[in-house]
Formats: structure tokens, C-alpha cells, sequence
């Protein structure tokens, strides 16, 4: 495959995105040009805690002056393992300036998962918080790490981030960094089977799809004047990239939340007055479900986007009625730093498509033959562009597998409608196969999202050996309401054509979610099994 001819997006570009012109600069060089227009501009608000670009910036420099006293040099590995606090912003630009290559690691993880990832990317340094610390510690018992830190001032036995900030001396010059080949970020992704594989993102990949992004803003975002609300987690790549590498692109304030909570997010809203929300699906069910939402005046934001997972499509419509706010929906991957298409404000919208491509980006629909498909035809989406990965660290065979020709295969089934615009039909993996028809869930899950009394749904294929897959549907009903299974079954035949109509539903308290929100659908599918298995073997 080759280039390709078909592109009815391009249509839709402003005249400045159809030329856009990327930079040939490290992720650094985003704050130092930053903290030149705007140094008196608030950068981070966090906790009622103000730091302008010029504070930042110092506190960058001092910490890579620091870190290279102590011998830290380019290309060495340092994990990131903490929730949002400012010095994560910090201790990341500080790395770039040395042309450390940043691992993200969610401060969650299992001591096994974290050792699966310092093992594999052979980390040198960690920065972590008081949620990490005691997978830190256990990990540090079996595997020599060069040096630790904590971002906890009052810690007794790790060095802490503020004093080597307090003892250094700024850095002379940022490390010499080759955009296209040198990796910036390590960034691990599980994908659907749950081996962790880490995409190596350049800086190149990363400063080019903050451009990207910023383009397909158009006229709506102004430098050294937006507000964006942080309350994704920074460790994630939609969050580093869409609130974090973008914002401070931008000159903008980053409303900074160590976790989300729904009325401390709400209360902030009202006083710092956000701009910009890239949230998560997880969290535009909160606001949709929140009893007093209606009291808070959200008119300050502008745009809003989604990323990390498939926003269904009657909480999308259901926030913009509470709130008069509109979202972007899009697409993107791990992979491709992340973000690939989205619905643009100055083109039309469409509820229910990811939108068009970024500008530089090309797409295609392919077959199982890798044949390209014309429009309105479900098959694999296959990208290519600035953003896409170098590939997976040390990993050639999945590097093959994901990379092919220049063009980054998703694993996702997509279609393009006449003009250009694309649509997400589900995981190539999760697809069913029911009577030799094709079941896409995220269909049958917008269906169960459309019924009143329903909070969250899944849909997921379960094995069997001696019949075709069962469909069965994961079901958390709205608080206080008692649902009724037969109702439900009823109304997706209303919905649905039979064959796509679950078998099988179930009610739960929640859903399975890693701490973006993203449904981890294989933990449904393993203890369903589990469950039977227990139930044939007639075991408690």
C-alpha cells in the first residue's frame, strides 16, 4: 500500500491546517518557548496553588540540573508513578530537557504488573507518591534501581524531588536531541489481551500531534488565554498529550486534579472557570449522574473531548442538555500519541462518528486481505502519520505485526462514510460471530446506554464449546432503581434485529475499570468463566 488518493476529509481543513507545518524540536523546547511569551502566566493551579511559567520553567531547569550532576544521562529510562500533582509536570519536562526517556506508570499497579514494566524497559530511576510507594519499596527489594524518589516531602528513606529542586543549579543547555529518532516517552498498553507492550513515542510523535491537535481547534483556542481542566491522569497518554503537552503549547492554566471527585471537580469549575475538558467517559457519566449538576454554571467551557474509551452516545447528549456544552468525539491510540481524528468545530458534526483525520494523517479501511475498502464498508483501520510510533521497545515481532508498509495497524473495524468522516464499529478482537453474522458490542451497548433506568452497560462474547459464543450484557442500574431483566430483553428486540440481542444479562454494582475508565471487559469475560466452571464442577 501506498499512498493513497481517496481523502474526502481534506475538504473540511481550514487553509491553515491543509498546510500545517510540524515542528522539528524536542518536547522541551514546548515550555521554553512557553515560559518566553507568557512567563508571568499562571501554568499550573493546583490545590489553590498558583505557579506561573517562569516558577515552572526554573523548577524544570534546576531538577535537570540536578539529575545531570548526579550523572543521569540521555537515553536512560526513569519512571513516572504518581497521580497528578504539579512536580509529575516537573519531573517530566526535567527528564526531556536531559533527554531522559520518560516511562508513565499508573500508581495503581500491582507490585507484578510494575515489575513486568521496569524489567522490560530496564528502568534506571523512579518518581513516585504515597500511592506507590509500597509497590516501590517491594520492587526495590528484588530489582537495583540506580535511584529513587518521592515527590512526599515528609519521606524518612528516599530522596525527595523538592530538595534536589532546592540544591541545583539550572542547566546550561538542554541535552541535543534528534526529534525523529530519539524517544521521549515509553508509553505501555495492554491493548485487548492484556500483555503490556510499550510504544516508543519521539519527540517528533509527540510535538507534532500537539500541533495536530491544536489545528483541528481552529480559531477556538487562544494562546495564553485557555483553561483546561486536568483531571485525567497525567501517567495516561490522551491526558499527557490533550491537557499537559498541549496546554503548556498553549500557555495555558492547567486546572491540576490529583484524583476526580465530582463536586471538588464542580466547585473548582466554578471558580477557575476551565476552557478546555479532555475527559473520559468515566467521568462524563459522573457529571450526567450527579444529583445537583444542574446548580453549577459550566458556560465558561468551550469545547470538550473524549478519548481513553467509546463515549456512549445518550451520555454525550445527555451532558450537553444538563450543561449546553458540546463534546468532540475522537479517536486515538497509545500508539499514535494518541489522537488521530476528531469531529472538528469548524466542519459539521456528526453524534456517533470520531470525525476526520488530523491533518498529515492518512487513513484507510482495509480487509482481511489488507485490500482497501470503499466507503460506508466495515473493515481494520490502518493510520499513518507524524504521530505514529517508532514502535514497541524491545519488541520486533509485535513491531512487525502493528507496523506494516509505514501504516500502523489499530485492530480496530471502522468505515468511512462519503465524506470522510469515520466511524468506530468495535474491536477486530471483540467482534462476535453468532450464526455466521457479525455482532459489533459497542452497537448493542449504545442500545442498553439509550434505556432510562440504566447507568452502565458491557457486552461481551463469552466461549463456548459446544455452541456459538453467548452474547451476554453486563448491566449497573441508576441508584435506587430496581430494573426488571425481561423489560430489558423486550426492549432491545425493540431496538435490535433478534440475532444481536444478548442471551444473557446480568446486574452488577459496577463495571470492571483500570483507573481511567476504561472497561476491562476480559476481567467480565474471566470471572464469567470462572463462575461456570465452578457451577459444572458443582464446587462452592
Amino acid at each position: 500500500m501506498g499512498e493513497i488518493a481517496n481523502k474526502p476529509w481534506e475538504q473540511w481543513y481550514e487553509k491553515e491546517a491543509s498546510s500545517i507545518r510540524l515542528p522539528e524540536s524536542s518536547v522541551y523546547t514546548l515550555l521554553e518557548n512557553t515560559a518566553d511569551r507568557f512567563p508571568n502566566q499562571t501554568a499550573i493551579a493546583f490545590e489553590d496553588e498558583l505557579t506561573d511559567y517562569t516558577s515552572l520553567k526554573s523548577q524544570v531547569d534546576k531538577l535537570a540540573g540536578k539529575w545531570r550532576e548526579m550523572g543521569f544521562e540521555k537515553g536512560d529510562r526513569i519512571g513516572l508513578m504518581m497521580a497528578n500533582h504539579p512536580l509529575y509536570i516537573v519531573s517530566y519536562y526535567a527528564a526531556q530537557a536531559l533527554g531522559l526517556i520518560v516511562v508513565q506508570v499508573n500508581p495503581m499497579y500491582t507490585p507484578r504488573e510494575f515489575m513486568q514494566i521496569v524489567v522490560d524497559s530496564s528502568m534506571q530511576y523512579v518518581v513516585f507518591d504515597n500511592i506507590a510507594e509500597k509497590t516501590v519499596k517491594e520492587i526495590k527489594e528484588l530489582y537495583a534501581f540506580v535511584h529513587c524518589f518521592t515527590i512526599e516531602n515528609d519521606s524518612q528513606k528516599f530522596v525527595t524531588i523538592q530538595s534536589l529542586i532546592e540544591e541545583g543549579m539550572k542547566i546550561d543547555e538542554p541535552a541535543r536531541i534528534d526529534p525523529r529518532e530519539d524517544v521521549a516517552v515509553i508509553q505501555y498498553t495492554g491493548g485487548t489481551s492484556g500483555v503490556m507492550k510499550g510504544a516508543m513515542l519521539t519527540h517528533y510523535n509527540l510535538t507534532s500531534n500537539v500541533v495536530q491537535g491544536f489545528e483541528m481547534y481552529g480559531d477556538e483556542m487562544k494562546s495564553g488565554e485557555e483553561v483546561i481542566l486536568a483531571a485525567t491522569p497525567l501517567y495516561h497518554v490522551y491526558a499527557m498529550t490533550s491537557a499537559m503537552n498541549l496546554g503548556i503549547h498553549l500557555g495555558s492554566t492547567i486546572l491540576l486534579f490529583g484524583k476526580f471527585e465530582i463536586e471538588n471537580v464542580l466547585k473548582q469549575a466554578m471558580k477557575y472557570r476551565p476552557t478546555f475538558f479532555p475527559g473520559v467517559p468515566k467521568m462524563y457519566n459522573a457529571f450526567i449522574n450527579y444529583p445537583d449538576i444542574e446548580k453549577y454554571d459550566l458556560t465558561s467551557l468551550k469545547h470538550c473531548s473524549c478519548g481513553s474509551a467509546p463515549l456512549p452516545i445518550e451520555v454525550l447528549k445527555r451532558f450537553e442538555q444538563l450543561t449546553g456544552v458540546g463534546i468532540g468525539e475522537g479517536f486515538g491510540l497509545s500508539e499514535a500519541s494518541p489522537s488521530t481524528h476528531r469531529n472538528p468545530p469548524f466542519a459539521k458534526r456528526k453524534v456517533g462518528s470520531v470525525g476526520i483525520p488530523f491533518p498529515g494523517t492518512d487513513c484507510l479501511i482495509v480487509d482481511e486481505n489488507n485490500v482497501e475498502l470503499g466507503t460506508n464498508c466495515v473493515g481494520e483501520l490502518l493510520i499513518k502519520g507524524p504521530q505514529i510510533m517508532k514502535g514497541y521497545w524491545n519488541n520486533e515481532e509485535e513491531t512487525r505485526k502493528a507496523l506494516q508498509n509505514g501504516w500502523l495497524h489499530t485492530g480496530d473495524l471502522a468505515m468511512m462514510d462519503e465524506e470522510g468522516y469515520f466511524y468506530i464499529v468495535g474491536r477486530k478482537k471483540e467482534m462476535i460471530i453468532v450464526g455466521g453474522f457479525n455482532i459489533y458490542p459497542q452497537e448493542v451497548e449504545s442500545v442498553l446506554y439509550e434505556h432510562p433506568d440504566i447507568k452502565e452497560a458491557a457486552v461481551a462474547s463469552i466461549p463456548s464449546v459446544e455452541l456459538d459464543e453467548t452474547i451476554k450484557a453486563f448491566i449497573v442500574p441508576k441508584e435506587g432503581v430496581s430494573i426488571d431483566l425481561e423489560e430489558v430483553k423486550g426492549y432491545c428486540y425493540s431496538k435490535l434485529t433478534p440475532y444481536k440481542v444478548p442471551k444473557e444479562f446480568e446486574l452488577l454494582e459496577e463495571l470492571p475499570r483500570n483507573t481511567v475508565g476504561k472497561l476491562l471487559k476480559r476481567v467480565l469475560v474471566k470471572e464469567e468463566l470462572k463462575k461456570r466452571e465452578t457451577a459444572a464442577t458443582g464446587e462452592d
